[in-house]
């Protein structure tokens, strides 16, 4: 496939979008949940399993990689997809979010952001140019421009101050993909749009971006904390706000009703650690709502997690297997739960697709409402 980049939407039904991304390394369908592999890994998984279960792309973490094992010798290495053994696409995060995340552990400065590593106190620099390089080295199919995330609960001052920081970012972002010519004939940038749940700023933030000029657009900001209503009232204007014609990414999110939700709102793709981190602790996703595992009323349920999951787990394991696991603290019930819930994100996203291909999204919302959200375990 000698796509570089390519979007098309398929069909729409309210405002939710199917559709498919063309690249190079492989095609991902739209709406799609891309697994996190922050560090290489999808915790807990095989690459071939991932991909088994349906993902078209995963993530990783400009940041983390860099930490560990250090974006230079991932090119060593051949790059990031030979390292870890995935042929499909990946997308790096560009280590903007650490900026929030481990705000105890750096320095902010109009040049970027110095760290000190979580890991053992090394100091580094993390600007624009440099979070295109790692990218470059790393291999990354989908590159996302360097920002700061600014918590939501900030004075308006201080978040318009630093979306304008980022509008500055993401336009260094783009001449610094741009100049790893021979990376950027074969990769995409995608830009991130911040405003906290601000309409005019995002709105200005939206139009500094399209006048640089992205493949896609990341909705920023969201999922730090400001609670669903928030985020929902913010994706009513935020994904209507970026260019029709290029995929719409929220970042960091999230809950599998969530998803429906944001899907329903115009949200084309989604990254979230919750089904990994889940899995390794016991929560697992189902159709009928999340289960707690460890819930002793689970200890001699022969029953598998979700009779409606296609997953190997739920054809094999029950739910009173799976419990003794968690309670015993074996690595085998982290990996089953683990797999069984990005299966099921898998199954809800291709249920997405099928509903809105068949124009009855707002019917499949609504079942998927009912039923997800009245389970209480």
């Amino acid at each position: 496939m000698s796509t570089r980049f390519d979007f098309e939407i398929h069909a729409t039904d309210g405002k939710a979008r199917t559709g498919r991304i063309r690249m190079q390394r492989g095609e991902i369908r739209t709406p799609a949940f891309m697994p996190v592999g922050t560090a290489a890994t999808v915790k807990a998984m095989k690459p071939e399993t991932v991909r088994e279960i349906g993902a078209d792309i995963i993530l990783g973490n400009t940041y983390h990689l860099m930490l560990r094992p250090g974006a230079e010798r991932v090119a060593r290495l051949g790059g990031l997809h030979q390292f870890m053994n995935w042929e499909r696409p990946i997308l790096t995060d560009s280590g903007g979010y650490q900026v929030m995340s481990l705000s105890e552990l750096r320095r902010l400065s109009e040049e970027g952001v110095e760290f000190r590593s979580h890991i053992d106190g090394s100091k580094h620099m993390l600007t624009p140019e440099r979070s295109m390089e790692i990218q470059r080295l790393l291999g990354s199919d989908i590159v996302m421009a360097f920002d700061e995330c600014p918590r939501a609960d900030q004075s308006r001052d201080v978040i318009a101050s630093s979306m304008e920081l980022s509008m500055r970012w993401a336009k260094r972002s783009r001449e610094g993909f741009d100049a790893g010519e021979e990376h950027a004939a074969r990769s995409a940038l995608f830009g991130i749009q911040q405003g906290a749940l601000d309409e005019e700023l995002r709105r200005i933030s939206a139009e500094k971006l399209t006048e640089i000029g992205f493949d896609g657009y990341a909705v920023g900001g969201l999922a730090v904390g400001e609670g669903q209503e928030a985020m929902f009232a913010t994706l009513e204007f935020a994904p209507g706000q970026l260019p029709e014609d290029k995929p719409r990414y929220l970042m960091g999110v999230g809950k599998p009703d969530d998803l429906v939700g944001a899907v329903e709102r115009g949200i084309d793709m989604f990254d979230c650690v919750l089904p990994t981190r889940s899995g390794r602790n016991g929560q697992a996703f189902t159709w009928n709502g999340p289960l707690n595992l460890r819930n002793a009323r689970h200890a001699e349920d022969t029953d598998p997690l979700d009779e409606r999951c296609s997953c190997s787990v739920c054809g094999t394991y029950s739910r009173a297997y799976l419990h003794h696991l968690q309670k015993s603290g074996e690595i085998l019930g982290a990996m089953l739960v683990t797999e069984h819930n990005l299966a099921f994100y898998q199954q809800l996203m291709q249920a997405m697709r099928d509903a809105i291909a068949a124009g009855t999204f707002a019917t499949f919302a609504s079942d998927f409402r009912r039923d997800y959200l009245s389970k209480d375990d």
